[in-house]
Parts: structure tokens; C-alpha cells; sequence
């Protein structure tokens, strides 16, 4: 039997129970693995190990990057990751998955998860309209650590608010996953999961182009939902789709 093109794997969802993801089978062989440079060179542009180098030498071992994807789109879940990196077995080529292509994505992903510890969180839509979007947000990383095999000894999270849930040593890192290669990892695992979950919706609900504007507000999906109206999956506490529903009123 041929082998589609994409692998599932099941990770750990703290809140859902576990969640099957499906990543890109044989995404390529560039990046291989080699021995993490603690440092990059003098005039490289990109994350590094830095944080996690200082946080070590503090006596911090096990230090996690968490990062999340999905605030701004009117449609689909908030879905975090945090990494726990093996400081002698990181990808070569980590960095902010906007700056990555869909493929080198996947490439990266796919070594992450051979590699490295991996944890899983979400928050849904009902509690994206409950709670708002930050909230949830920060919710889906708390998931996603408690999901880990481990408790760190430290978090670097992206951006410049700790989860007020979290109650582990933590530091917010402004930019973190353009700085730190834990909170890079767990950009691309994000974002190639969420990614991934997006276009499985688009074949249950054609028209909104979920495959391809993974939920964010584009001219097809704002004209799909005037034209053919709010899913179970779009977010009612987003402006242009309350505007839909209580249009008129």
C-alpha cells in the first residue's frame, strides 16, 4: 500500500486528552543534526543557546521553550508547544517558523520530534470566546508544559507575558523565537501542527480556503463568511464574525 504523504503522531494534550497531529512525511534531509554551538558566530543573524547556556550554568537543566500560534485568525483553535532541546543533539537551521518555508518547516519539525521532548497544548474556540484570546493563549502554553514527560527547571516564553497560571521559573523573551533555538522549536512544531489541523477542517468545511489561510481573516475567508455564513469553528468573540451573526440586529 503507498504511503500518503503525511505521518501522524500522537502527543500529549493536557485539557483534550491526547491529539493525533500529522506532519509531512520525508520533508528533506537538509539541517541534519550536529553538535549544538553554544554560541553562534560574531555577526549571525538568528537564535541561539545562549538563555539556555546561562540558565545552565545557574544550575537550571532542563530548560523549556514555549511558544504559540493562532491568536490572530477568526477561525480555529490557539495551539501551543514546548521543547525540552537535548543541548548535544539540536537541528541545525532553527528559527522563527514565519521565516521558514512550509517545507523547511516541516523538515525541522519532523527532526524536532525525533530529537527532542515535545508537549502539546490547545485551547478551543469556546474557550478562546470565554476567556479571550490572551488568556487563552497563555492557557494553551500552560497545557502544552504540563504535557511534558518532565517538569523544567525553567521556561523561556515567547513574548513579554508569563502565563499567570504558570508557576514554574519562567522568563518572557521579547522576539523569543527569532533569540532562543528551545522557543524556535516550539514556533515550528506550532505552527506546522496547527497548520496541518487547519487544512484537515478546510475538508470538512470547503470554501472559507482554511488550507491555505490557516483561519486568518483573508479577502476569500471574509467573503465566504458573508456568503455562506459562521462554522462551529470561527470565533464568535472576533469581531468580523459577531458583526455576521448579529448583523441587522
Amino acid at each position: 500500500m503507498k504511503r500518503g504523504p503525511f505521518a501522524s503522531v500522537v502527543l500529549p494534550n493536557v485539557g483534550g486528552g491526547d491529539r493525533k497531529y500529522s506532519f509531512l512525511r520525508d520533508a528533506g534531509q537538509g539541517g541534519a543534526c550536529k553538535l549544538c554551538r553554544l554560541r553562534f558566530q560574531e555577526g549571525m543573524i538568528g537564535p541561539d543557546y545562549s538563555f539556555e547556556e546561562e540558565l545552565r550554568a545557574g544550575g537550571a537543566l532542563r530548560v523549556v521553550g514555549v511558544d504559540e500560534v493562532g491568536r490572530g485568525p477568526l477561525a480555529g483553535p490557539v495551539l501551543a508547544c514546548a521543547v525540552w532541546l537535548d543541548p548535544a543533539r539540536i537541528p541545525e537551521g532553527l528559527n522563527d517558523s514565519k521565516k521558514l518555508t512550509a517545507r523547511r518547516r516541516e523538515a525541522l519539525c519532523a527532526q524536532i520530534l525525533e530529537m527532542a521532548e515535545v508537549g502539546m497544548g490547545e485551547a478551543s474556540v469556546e474557550e478562546i470566546d470565554e476567556i479571550n484570546i490572551l488568556r487563552a493563549s497563555h492557557l494553551a502554553m500552560e497545557r502544552a508544559i504540563a504535557a511534558l514527560g518532565a517538569q523544567p527547571d525553567h521556561v523561556l516564553v515567547d513574548g513579554n507575558l508569563i502565563p499567570r497560571g504558570l508557576t514554574l521559573p519562567a522568563t518572557a523573551v521579547i522576539g523569543g523565537d527569532g533569540r532562543s533555538v528551545s522557543i524556535a522549536a516550539a514556533s515550528i512544531v506550532a505552527k506546522t501542527a496547527r497548520d496541518r489541523l487547519m487544512w484537515d477542517l478546510a475538508q470538512h468545511y470547503p470554501g472559507y480556503g482554511w488550507e491555505t489561510n490557516m483561519g486568518y481573516p483573508s479577502k476569500k475567508h471574509r467573503d465566504a463568511l458573508r456568503d455562506m455564513g459562521v462554522t462551529p469553528h470561527h470565533r464568535r468573540s472576533f469581531k468580523p464574525v459577531h458583526n455576521i451573526l448579529y448583523q441587522g440586529e
